[in-house]
């Protein structure tokens, strides 16, 4: 008896071990990601309902120097969209609605609306025009409140995409319809649909929609991009623009409440969710990329609003998951994700290289501005403001670059280095891309 007892209790040591080892790892990734600015937020990370890290990096409010907590709210874009479709299949199991319901059912006057169905809202396959690439609405009227026939008209009647069924593209529109029809068929707002039928029963008091608004010691200033206190603030856009598509903000432990809703398979019946998460075209299902990660089935979203990025994913089988807020817009929260990952299926990874910036003199920064064309579609800009050097992609937002070593300079919110290249009399000509392990040149064009 003496013997399994002690067998009993190094094995038991052996467990708790492991245990605090992926713990370590995990840490020390977030914290390296957080010293080099690449992650600014809160995540939570929990297997087999044990919460691994559970923390905050970087500020709430930069200027102010208030820290990220696991308390700190966010908004959360796009992950909002599985909370609409579990609302959609809840009211299905009431007999409020059919995913086979038609468009025109709800919307009779709308062009093409007997051909579209609820289900190709979900699926992104219905085809309808995006909103939100309307560049002009984006950058001057998300701050303020809009109707649902305003909303509506952004898109009603722009022709589609292709024919219902027939492709995948992405539509924020699609997610809009699906709120206006929840409210339609209830009787009651979109918001409060969510809040009595998911938040309340798994208790997520720190989420809501109307983040304009939101008072309180936790609700996190959203940011364009990373420069310590000269960082810009992003606008903040108005609930009722991004809606039933992306209106949610919350917290990480909220967030967690809801990934353990759905691993057991609560709120809605089992044969809801089993629709819910499974694939369509894209391998996407209702408001859910259902792929792989690591080799193991995933239930993921990721969101992205004005100054806020987040991602949340299930890995089913494992009962693992990963929750990833960030108040500065990132590119590095599928990164971070699959690292994370990795530790927690005791697989390789990689800690993200630290680079030292040194300064660089003005004069020696104006010699790089200029216009690098790689290809008809894509253009990389530099220009130089207030001392500091900046690169800006075609459609994408402008980041600042630090100088590693002369003529050569990395970003910050992604791993990519840019490399100037002179020609015979010392004048920049050409910029080198590396990234992804990969070398791409381009020309100066002016």
């Amino acid at each position: 008896m003496r013997r399994y007892i002690i067998l009993l209790i190094v094995f038991l040591n052996a467990s708790l071990s492991n245990a605090q080892t992926k713990k370590q790892k995990l840490e020390e990734l977030l914290g390296s990601y957080a010293r080099q600015e690449k992650f600014n937020g809160s995540v939570l990370v929990a297997i087999n309902g044990e919460v691994l890290l559970d923390k905050g990096y970087g500020w709430q409010d930069i200027v102010a120097a208030t820290a990220n907590t696991p308390q700190t709210q966010y908004q959360v874009g796009s992950v909002t969209k599985q909370f609409t479709t579990a609302v959609i299949m809840k009211l299905q199991e009431q007999g409020k609605l059919k995913v086979t319901d038609k468009l025109s059912k709800y919307f009779p006057d709308y062009p093409k609306g007997d051909s579209i169905t609820i289900e190709q809202l979900m699926t992104h396959t219905s085809g309808i025009y995006n909103y939100t690439n309307d560049e002009n609405f984006m950058k001057n009227e998300v701050t303020k409140p809009h109707n649902q026939d305003e909303i509506i008209a952004l898109f009603k009647n722009k022709p589609l995409d292709f024919s219902p069924g027939k492709n995948w593209s992405y539509s924020n529109s699609g997610y809009c319809l699906l709120g206006y029809i929840i409210e339609k068929v209830t009787g009651k707002p979109y918001e409060k649909n969510v809040r009595e039928i998911i938040f309340q029963p798994t208790e997520m008091s720190s989420s809501g929609f109307d983040f304009t608004h939101l008072n309180g010691a936790s609700k996190a200033t959203g940011y364009l991009q990373y420069s310590g206190k000269t960082s810009p603030l992003a606008p903040i856009v108005d609930s009722s623009v991004s809606f039933s598509a992306g209106a949610i903000y919350s917290t990480t432990n909220d967030l967690y409440k809801w990934t353990k809703a759905v691993m057991a398979q609560k709120i809605i019946r089992p044969e809801s969710w089993k629709s819910s998460l499974t694939p369509k075209l894209h391998n996407y299902g209702y408001g859910w990329a259902v792929d792989s990660l690591e080799g193991q089935l995933s239930f993921q979203h990721g969101g992205g609003i004005h100054g806020f990025n987040s991602n949340l994913v299930i890995l089913p089988d494992q009962k693992i998951s990963i929750v990833l807020l960030s108040n500065v817009n990132t590119p590095m929260l599928g990164e971070i994700t699959k690292s994370l990952a990795d530790i927690l299926l005791d697989k390789p990874y990689t800690l993200p290289g630290e680079r030292k910036a040194i300064d660089v003199a003005e004069k020696t920064l104006q010699e790089l501005v200029g216009e690098y064309k790689f290809t008809p579609d894509f253009i990389i800009t530099t220009t130089v403001e207030n001392g500091k050097i900046y690169a800006q992609a075609t459609n994408q937002p402008k980041f600042e670059l630090f100088c590693e070593k002369p003529d050569l300079y990395f970003l910050k919110v992604v791993e990519a280095q840019l490399e100037f290249k002179r020609d015979a009399t010392g004048k920049v000509d050409q910029l080198i891309l590396h990234q992804g392990g990969k070398d791409l040149p381009a020309k100066k064009t002016k």
